[in-house]
């Protein structure tokens, strides 16, 4: 697979200058590129590796002086970063799944696959399942009962998808996501020490050995286009209403959502979140790697949380919160300086009060 610098400045809608003629077969970073790699020069401190590898042709930022590198062509990118979103997607090969259906795959006569679909070897597709147009269903995957899902989907090895959840097109899921496995609910006889906690902020009462009875979860996860979700991800079915996803929605690895949750558009979910039950999280809200999400709390559109913050209460739309609790990013650090402060702040008191015990009183 290769492209000339002219073909992959059409496909990008980039400009180019240089020798458009130069062909390109991969892509890779500076110092390490060959005569034959696009080296991604993307800003000053990368292009100044361009001399300890091979390259003749770089993507770079727009006004870069490229000529002054030794390069013979140049990709000039207003926003490199977004640009690169189109050049890997050309460069992809792929991870290589057959077409067909293997022979090996257990497909119920009354599921309905679509024209085109791939499925890999030892996946098991249940009876009323649907798969949309193009997608590929990689090996070792299940597709439970009445499950849909939408044109042009990728699983990967080892995805499951439960039964009667609903997705959308161009789902990706990456190995070992699950998507519609039973939500956590458990209740006992008479309320437990950990609901009197919950009340009292602390105060757990007399302790009572209680067994757990459980809540069936009778919902599905309606998820809607364009979500991708991370390895060993796991979205978990209603307890009466179906959990929701909205559509463009991106999922790390290890995210964990809870049953009843309703998430919005185009979200962006980092490593090991865990979202509890029943909250609801607006459009185009971005949560750092291990933030934990309180059950039954609303976050507005557009709010942004640090690494490790853990959302205890509502946060309203537009905020950046940070920490443990969780409280506005600003607060937060200007508390971990005062807390940065507080050993020479002891220090100065303890020098005060030995300077005060020394003094003579009949002064």
């Amino acid at each position: 697979m290769s492209f000339t610098i002219a073909e992959l400045a059409d496909a990008l809608g980039l400009h180019a200058e240089g020798d458009l003629s130069v062909t390109i077969s991969a892509v890779a970073e500076p110092a390490q590129a060959g005569a034959g790699d696009l080296a991604l020069a993307m800003k000053p401190d990368f292009a100044a590796q361009l001399s300890d590898g091979q390259a003749v042709a770089a993507m770079m930022w727009a006004d870069a002086d490229w000529s002054s590198y030794g390069l013979r062509a140049a990709l000039l990118a207003p926003r490199p970063r977004y640009a690169m979103s189109g050049l890997s997607a050309m460069m992809d090969s792929g991870p290589g799944y057959p077409t067909g259906i293997h022979h090996s795959a257990i497909i119920h006569p009354e599921a309905d696959l679509a024209e085109n679909v791939s499925v890999g070897p030892l996946t098991v597709i249940e009876a009323g399942a649907k798969i949309g147009a193009g997608s590929v269903i990689g090996p070792s995957c299940y597709i439970a009962t009445s499950a849909t899902l939408g044109a042009n989907a990728i699983l990967h090895t080892g995805v499951r998808l439960m039964h009667r959840v609903a997705i959308g097109d161009r789902f990706i899921a990456h190995p070992g996501a699950v998507v519609g496995a039973d939500g956590f609910s458990f209740v006992t006889p008479e309320p437990s020490n950990a609901e009197q906690v919950r009340e009292t902020l602390g105060d757990a009462g007399e302790a009572k050995a209680q067994s757990y009875a459980r809540i069936h979860s009778l919902g599905a996860v309606t998820i809607g286009d364009d979500v991708e979700l991370g390895a060993n991800a796991c979205i978990d079915r209603g307890t009466v209403r179906d959990t929701q996803i909205g559509n463009g929605c991106k999922f790390d690895n290890l995210a964990q959502i809870g049953h009843n949750v309703v998430i919005g558009n185009d979200c962006l979910i980092c490593a090991q979140v865990g979202i509890a039950g029943s909250s609801r999280i607006g459009n185009n809200v971005v949560l750092g790697g291990q933030t934990g999400v309180s059950d039954n709390i609303f976050i507005g559109d557009n709010v942004i949380t640090g690494g490790a913050t853990k959302v205890l209460s509502n946060v309203p739309a537009g905020r950046v919160m940070l920490g443990y609790p969780a409280m506005k990013m600003d607060t937060q650090l200007d508390i971990y300086k005062q807390l940065r402060r507080l050993p020479r702040v002891i220090a100065d008191v303890a020098s005060l009060k030995k300077a005060v015990s020394k003094t003579d009183p009949s002064d």
